[in-house]
């Protein structure tokens, strides 16, 4: 684990030419460092912004500086952060000058592991904070925003107080051996984990959704050379970053970008054409097509609406079945049908309102719903193995009754306690929280 005895100076704004950048001190020293930096004599007023002209090594600068005396400050320790113009030189300057004068370089993440290990915030709360500076669709933001709030910290807390409660009856009971379940019946305590599992099982309910909001999804659009892949690739990202020509088998290689579908952040691939073909450049194409599918979230068969079916079906067969059909070009009449499908026309822009929606329902997000309660993978794993432990508890109390002594079921009610607790950070190994933790930028 990190020192938290030492002081940690690191630029918490973007790299880069702007107009405002912030140099971030946090820890015992970093009330003197920045006196010494500012060169003042008068010691900053807490929480007030404080205007001063300094001169960082050899780089002149007018800053603005604010002091947060401990524990009134985001990480719980004295936190000095200087407002400086937006030049790297600048900033990098107010770096040296305070490491030069006893700082440390921050680690990623280190300003909000300390606010962690003050008690400013719980793990899911700064866990929360990444997800928000990663945020990247309003959906994604709300929801780190609402875990950010503490709401899943209360339903976790709400889950293990009833747990403990269970727990101390049971506990009870074993200092009472003659009297049997002295203090909870075997029928009430099993009627008891079935509710805690019921309460853990309906915030799982919402993980599916609350990853793929987090995450988000790979989407690959897929089908024959001059479906119009590229062209509807462009139209759902709003720009022309694939290549688009009347001539077969334009795009050779994966194309992809990120792109806001309706909320929802989605990975969209472009492939090559499926097609069969003697050229080893156009097959190795067609094989990247195949392998981008078999591990998207969603693949989008676009299929040419003014093409004959027979030929569409023979150069689709082997597409991956998690698939919805695209018809494109249908502002051309078509002598034949293809069946169902979602009509488009990349060209003219008809339908793509229609294709997001149905891009959303077939991943399983259906209708805009309320902010999902779960959408960290660490998280979900955790609920799940507690849930399990309650599972076989409840089955043991079921199988056995009165002759199941309560130390058996002890043993799963404190491994699903212990479960709860390290999703709130209450009881995390440190590889844990380092791991947590080193995915934040640097400044955070």
């Amino acid at each position: 684990m990190f020192s938290t005895l030492d002081t940690i100076v690191a630029i918490a704004t973007p790299l880069g030419r702007g107009a405002l950048g912030v140099v971030r001190l946090s820890g015992p020293d970093a009330h003197r460092i920045a006196q010494v930096l500012l060169r003042r004599t008068q010691p900053l007023e807490p929480r007030h912004a404080t205007l001063a002209s300094a001169r960082f090594s050899d780089v002149p600068d007018q800053v603005i500086a604010t002091w947060f005396q401990q524990p009134a400050s985001f990480t719980g320790e004295d936190v000095v952060e200087i407002s400086a113009h937006g030049s790297s030189v600048v900033l990098s300057a107010i770096v040296r000058g305070a490491l030069t004068n006893g700082a440390r370089a921050a680690a990623p993440g280190e300003f909000t592991l300390r606010a962690y290990l003050n008690g400013k915030l719980d793990l899911p709360r700064a866990e929360a904070v990444a997800d928000l500076v990663d945020a990247v669709t309003p959906a994604q933001a709300r929801a780190a925003f609402d875990q950010l709030n503490g709401t899943l910290t209360a339903a976790i807390a709400d889950i293990d107080a009833e747990l403990f409660d269970l727990v101390a009856k049971l506990e009870a009971s074993v200092d009472f051996p003659e009297e049997g379940y002295h203090f909870l019946e075997p029928g009430d305590a099993a009627r008891a984990i079935a509710g805690v599992i019921s309460r853990i099982d309906a915030l799982l309910s919402t993980a599916a959704r609350g990853r793929l909001v987090r995450d988000g999804a790979t989407v690959v659009l897929a089908g024959k050379p001059n479906a119009g892949k590229s062209s509807l690739f462009n139209r759902l990202l709003g720009a022309d970053r694939a290549i688009v020509t009347a001539i077969p088998g334009t795009t050779r290689d994966l194309v992809s970008e990120v792109v806001d579908l309706g909320g929802l952040r989605v990975t969209l691939v472009d492939t090559a054409g499926l097609t069969d073909s003697a050229d080893p450049v156009e097959r190795e194409g067609v094989g990247r097509a195949t392998r981008a599918a078999a591990s998207a979230d969603l693949v989008l068969l676009v299929l040419d609406w003014s093409l004959p079916e027979d030929s569409e079906v023979r150069a689709t067969q082997g597409v991956d079945s998690k698939r919805l059909t695209v018809l494109n070009k249908c502002d051309v009449a078509r002598p034949t049908g293809l069946g169902d499908g979602v009509r488009v026309s990349a060209l003219t822009g008809a339908g793509i309102d229609d294709l997001i929606r149905e891009i959303h329902q077939k991943l399983g997000l259906g209708v805009a719903a309320d902010t999902p309660a779960v959408t960290n993978v660490r998280h979900i794993d955790l609920l799940q193995r507690a849930s399990a432990s309650l599972q076989e508890a409840h089955s043991s109390i079921v199988a056995a009754g009165e002759t199941l002594p309560e130390e058996f079921v002890l043993v799963d009610l404190q491994d699903a306690r212990r479960l709860l607790e390290e999703i709130s950070g209450v009881r995390t190994p440190d590889d844990v929280l380092i791991h947590v933790f080193s995915r934040f930028c640097i400044g955070k």
